[in-house]
C-alpha cells in the first residue's frame, strides 16, 4: 500500500510541476524538495500546504551520487535536499549548501543530541537530521535456508545469479572493504583496489544479477532475487509485502548513516525551505513519517513514542525485532561505522574504479 501511495505521489508531483512550473503562479509561495523515492508520507505534504499556504514540489533522486551530479550540472531547482552524511560533507566543502537560520527551525530542539554535531557538520550550521539507519543484507528465507551473518555471501558464489548488489559506489565498495576487515573510510589505494577486485571478480563470475537501487523492492518482494544489499528502512517496506524476507547487520560490521535536510546555496525559497524543515521536525510529523517510510527518526520524542503510536494506528503491538531493525540498538551501532567525506583523490579513485566495473 505504501508503494502505491508513493507512485501516486510521484505522479501528482509531476502533474503539479507541469501545471504550475517550478516558480509557481504569480505571488504563490513554493518550496522545491528533493528526497529519496518512497521516503515521505504524502499526507505530510498536504498538511504542510494547508497549514502554511506554501506549495510543495516534491522530486526524487535515486542516490547521493545522482543528486550531486544533477546539482553540479546546474539542472535543478531544488531548495531543500536530503543527502546522506558523507555527501553532505562534500557539498559543504564545495560551498553548495547555505547556512540555516535556526530561529526559523525551533523544532530543531527536538532532535536528539546523538544526531547533532556529527563529523559532516560539526557546528550544525547546515543540516537538520531527517532519518537514520543501517546498511545490511536482506535475504529471502524461503530460498536461503541458512541464517546469513557475513558479507561473504556477496562474494563466495554460493548464490550465484541470485544476488542483487547495491548500485552506488560508496555502499558497494564498502561491503567489500568491511568483508576484508578494512575501514569504510580508508584512503589506502591498495585496500580500495582489493575491495573493487572482489566486486569485479564476483560480477565477472555471474554472482550478481546486477547492480540495483530501488529496483530491489520489486525483485525482493517477488522472490526474483534471493539476497541483496540495502537499507534497514527499505527492508521493512519490503517485508510488509513479503514476510519471508530477513535483515541482518553482518558480523564484520556495517555502515550507520544519517540523512539530513539541507538548503542549497542557490535556493530561491530559503524562508519556505526552513518552514518545511521545521514542519518535518515536529514530533507528530516524525511519528507519521516513521509509520509510512519505516526509517527511524532523530526526534527523541518520536523514537520513544513510536511503538505505542504503531499499536494505536495498526491495532497490534509492533514486533520487537522489526523495531530494532528500524531503530538499531546501541549494541548494533557499536559495530557500525559512519561514512566520512573522503579526500578528492580518493573520491576520484572511487569514480574511476566504478567506471572500470562497468557501472558508472
Amino acid at each position: 500500500m505504501k508503494k502505491t501511495f508513493a507512485l501516486l505521489l510521484a505522479l501528482t508531483m509531476v502533474l503539479t510541476l507541469c501545471l504550475t512550473g517550478c516558480g509557481g503562479g504569480s505571488g504563490e509561495r513554493i518550496v522545491n524538495v528533493c528526497g529519496w523515492g518512497e521516503n515521505i508520507d504524502p499526507d505530510l505534504i498536504d498538511q504542510f500546504e494547508q497549514e502554511t499556504g506554501i506549495r510543495v514540489n516534491y522530486q526524487t533522486a535515486e542516490s547521493n551520487e545522482t543528486m550531486y551530479a544533477l546539482i553540479k550540472q546546474g539542472g535543478t531547482d531544488y531548495d531543500v535536499i536530503v543527502p546522506s552524511d558523507y555527501m553532505i560533507g562534500q557539498m559543504i566543502e564545495e560551498g553548495l549548501l547555505a547556512e540555516l537560520n535556526y530561529d526559523n527551525i525551533p523544532n530543531f530542539a527536538l532532535i536528539g543530541s546523538q544526531y547533532k554535531n556529527l563529523s559532516y557538520d560539526p557546528e550544525n550550521k547546515y543540516t537538520v537530521p531527517y532519518t537514520w539507519g543501517t546498511l545490511g543484507i536482506i535475504y529471502n528465507s524461503s530460498i536461503v535456508e541458512e541464517e546469513l551473518d557475513s558479507w561473504g555471501v556477496l562474494f563466495d558464489g554460493k548464490y550465484s545469479g541470485n544476488i542483487g548488489m547495491i548500485g552506488n559506489p560508496r555502499d558497494a565498495i564498502g561491503t567489500a572493504l568491511m568483508y576484508l576487515g578494512y575501514s569504510v573510510n580508508t584512503t589506502d589505494e591498495a585496500e580500495i583496489r582489493e575491495a573493487c577486485q572482489l566486486l569485479s571478480d564476483a560480477k565477472s563470475n555471474g554472482v550478481y544479477q546486477g547492480f540495483f537501487m530501488d529496483q530491489l523492492y520489486d525483485k525482493m518482494e517477488a522472490g526474483e532475487t534471493a539476497v541483496c544489499v540495502y537499507y534497514a528502512g527499505d527492508f521493512l517496506s519490503m517485508h510488509e509485502n513479503n514476510p519471508d524476507l530477513r535483515y541482518v547487520v553482518p558480523k564484520e560490521g556495517s555502515n550507520w548513516f544519517v540523512d539530513a535536510m539541507c538548503v542549497l546555496q542557490s535556493a530561491e525559497h530559503k524562508e519556505e525551505a526552513e518552514a518545511w524543515i521545521n514542519f518535518i521536525c515536529k514530533t507528530e510529523s516524525c511519528l507519521a513519517n516513521m509509520d509510512f517510510i519505516w526509517y527511524a527518526s532523530p526526534n527523541s520524542e518520536a523514537l520513544e513514542q513510536y511503538p505505542a503510536y504503531y499499536e494505536e494506528m495498526n491495532g497490534e503491538p509492533m514486533d520487537t525485532e522489526l523495531y530494532e531493525v528500524m531503530a538499531a540498538p546501541a549494541s548494533t551501532l557499536a559495530d557500525c561505522e559512519a561514512y566520512l567525506n573522503l579526500p578528492q583523490e580518493t573520491l576520484d579513485l572511487y569514480t574511476n574504479l566504478w567506471v572500470e566495473l562497468g557501472i558508472g
